[in-house]
């Protein structure tokens, strides 16, 4: 598995169109599981999960397990199952998030936490970790296991650094990099290796796997830090700026912080630590990120993790499938939202 592909200077639009259609009869089998697995006898909880679940997600992530499946010609069904998993854990880890942010808008909709409160909402997202685990077991692989419910671990781990870090403008980017590797990259790698597993490919398909899915997680991180800062709340379907109003130390405030002069470092220490976070400081901020090129080169360094992506994937057969791949890979980059 040692060819390259170079795909990120494509000069027409990317788009997800390829994977959707790519895994269309596979997701429906995968909604189906979601739909009957967040039902419960407890109202609240279809409800509530519902109204995350069905508020016009990618669903990235299971589609992920889909395609790397497809692209390793499996013909099982084990994959649907997992997939449902993949997207319960993500679904779960979304409704803890907007708890701990505050958040008032997910996907352009007002989020779970501030419809039924917070408590409903940690209840419900631990109902989906229970729902995940479940699927996991009846799947019967300690392999398949083992490597979700890691990743669950290591997700939970990326929060809580990130949480340790917020406010903190000496947040330094190796620290930024582990969390980002923690909180997001993880279940992208681990939503792709299972296809592995289930497939019966050796450790080295596997780990390929992996690296297309940590790489992939990794840069689209990378574009959602950056475009919280440039983007808008109707394109990016949550409050322009949150991350700034928040004090999180992401990549282009650590780039600015440190090419600023000694007035520009000042209001990032202040703003970091909540006491700059006005309209007017969000676009001064916004101006000492363009004149510092922070955004620029977050996306820069996102290309950079999108190509390593594209390239752990080079030594598989060509075709629609692994096509896919790197064209979602194109997408993560170039979105606005």
């Amino acid at each position: 598995m040692s060819a390259t592909i170079h795909r990120l200077d494509r000069k027409t639009a990317p788009s997800l169109d390829p994977m959707i259609s790519l895994v269309a009869d596979d997701m429906n089998a995968v909604n189906a599981v979601i739909l009957n697995r967040m039902q419960s006898r407890i109202p609240l909880i279809p409800e509530l999960a519902g109204h995350l679940i069905a508020s016009g997600g990618k669903r990235l992530r299971p589609m992920l397990t889909l395609a790397c499946a497809r692209l390793l010609d499996y013909s099982g069904t084990r994959q649907h199952k997992l997939s449902a998993c993949v997207e319960f854990i993500h679904t779960a880890t979304l409704l803890h998030d907007d708890v701990v942010d505050g958040s008032g808008l997910r996907r352009g909709k007002t989020t779970a936490n501030m419809i039924w409160g917070n408590s409903a909402s940690v209840l419900v997202g631990d109902f989906l970790f229970s729902r995940s685990f479940e699927l996991m077991v009846e799947d019967g692989s300690l392999k398949v296991l083992k490597i979700l419910s890691n990743a669950s671990a290591v997700i939970a781990e990326g929060e809580v650094n990130q949480l340790t870090a917020q406010r903190r403008i000496d947040t330094d980017e190796a620290q930024y990099l582990d969390i980002i590797a923690s909180k997001t990259a993880a279940l992208f790698a681990a939503a792709c290796r299972i296809a592995a597993v289930v497939a019966e490919r050796d450790e080295a398909c596997e780990l390929a796997l992996d690296a297309y899915g940590r790489n992939l997680g990794i840069a689209f991180q990378l574009v959602d830090d950056a475009i919280d800062y440039v983007s808008d709340g109707e394109t990016m379907g949550k409050d322009a700026g949150d991350d700034f109003r928040d004090g999180k130390v992401t990549l282009p405030v650590i780039l600015a912080h440190a090419r600023g002069n000694e007035a520009q470092r000042r209001f990032w220490k202040d703003a970091i630590s909540g006491l700059r976070t006005t309209d007017a400081d969000l676009a001064e901020a916004q101006t000492y990120l363009a004149e510092t090129n922070a955004i620029e080169d977050t996306f820069a360094r996102a290309r950079l993790y999108g190509q390593r992506a594209i390239d752990a994937i080079g030594g598989f057969p060509k075709g629609v499938a692994r096509d896919a791949l790197v064209e979602g890979v194109e997408f993560a980059i170039a979105r606005a939202y």
